[in-house]
């Protein structure tokens, strides 16, 4: 091998390196500071956009952040707020989906959640939305204890009221793996569970090379002919805001897929955990396919599923948000009751696979 060769080698080597930006060492106790001052990201790591300038990007969707969760690590994470019309009777902690942000995701179910007399938090998941190291997978283990501090710290801002955690896709499977304690209830909706057994290896084989040749290439986030939601105007509104991806790198796909066998694992403790927690699943659910989510759920023997005939993967965003979100404020109010929905989702699983 020539000197200028091996020199090419080298200079190639990080692109061929997956890459985990998780939490590091502690330089402090976490904490929650008002305001919030970062300056929009420019652009998510892409090869391609190192040769020209973006155009000027669109304000963010959903509120601006009022506050930082800022982890011991020193990391900080954004923090959304929608306050009630009065006094809140509940709060609740929402968490994201993949390549999306806190603010985009509740735009539209936000407001009627807090109508309902919510006082609804959501933060944006580091490598996502407004924080420092967007665009990189930050690692299973980190996402799950930033969701475990982040109640910890609002839980104290709010003693006395119930609190809830809702997590949304990728969202949903941190709220299960995080399962964190003195909460009065857990709602998954359209939780990320396509892994395990019920990925095939013949999607698996693919991706493990590419992460071992080309980690750090990125390819469009959509995949062709699948859509999220009934709600054209929100699947727009992702598209053209600053703060979603559009791009994602292969090693933040490996890296979500290892979250999906985790939450897999963790599915069969539903039916033994002290608190409340509601699955809810559209039939119409295209991107976590809702026969596999079936086949996952029933497999694992997950006592609460709430199913929507017509409802996609982005349930807050669909065009029956209304009744989802009439549903989340019931479970709210009395957690141990079940819902209507829940006996169309006990004929669902039922059903021969």
């Amino acid at each position: 091998m020539t000197r200028r060769a091996a020199l090419l080698c080298l200079a190639l080597l990080p692109a061929c390196t997956p890459v985990t930006r998780g939490a590091g060492p502690p330089v402090g106790p976490a904490r929650v500071e008002p305001g919030w001052s970062a300056p929009l990201p420019r652009a998510a790591p892409r090869l391609g956009w190192a040769f020209g300038t973006q155009p000027p990007l669109p304000r963010p969707a959903g509120p601006d952040p009022v506050a930082a969760l800022v982890m011991p690590d020193g990391m900080r994470l954004p923090l959304r707020r929608w306050q009630p019309p009065g006094p809140p009777r509940f709060v609740a902690l929402a968490l994201h989906g993949l390549n999306d942000h806190g603010g985009n995701f509740l735009e539209d179910a936000g407001p009627i959640l807090a109508a309902g007399g919510v006082l609804l938090h959501a933060m944006d998941h580091r490598g996502f939305g407004w924080t420092a190291t967007r665009g990189f997978w930050p690692g299973t283990a980190a996402m799950v204890e930033d969701a475990r501090t982040a109640v910890a710290l609002l839980r104290a801002q709010h003693p006395g009221l119930p609190f809830f955690v809702l997590g949304e896709s990728m969202g949903g499977a941190v709220a299960l793996l995080a399962d964190p304690p003195g909460v009065a209830g857990v709602i998954l909706s359209a939780p990320a569970i396509w892994g395990g057994p019920y990925l095939s290896g013949l999607l698996r084989a693919p991706l493990g090379l590419a992460q071992r040749v080309v980690p750090a290439m990125a390819a469009s986030a959509g995949v062709g002919g699948i859509a999220a939601s009934d709600n054209r105007a929100a699947l727009e509104r992702f598209a053209r805001d600053p703060l979603t991806l559009r791009e994602i790198r292969v090693d933040v796909v490996g890296g979500m897929v290892g979250l999906m066998d985790a939450a897999v694992a963790a599915l069969p403790e539903l039916a033994t955990r002290a608190t409340p927690t509601l699955v809810m699943v559209g039939a119409r659910d295209a991107v976590v396919p809702a026969a596999i989510a079936r086949r996952a759920l029933r497999d694992a023997g997950a006592p609460r599923v709430a199913l929507y005939p017509e409802g996609w993967h982005l349930l807050l965003r669909d065009r029956l948000r209304n009744e989802v979100a009439a549903d989340m404020l019931r479970f709210m109010e009395s957690p141990a009751t079940p819902l209507p929905a829940e006996a169309r989702g006990a004929a669902w699983l039922a059903q021969a696979p």
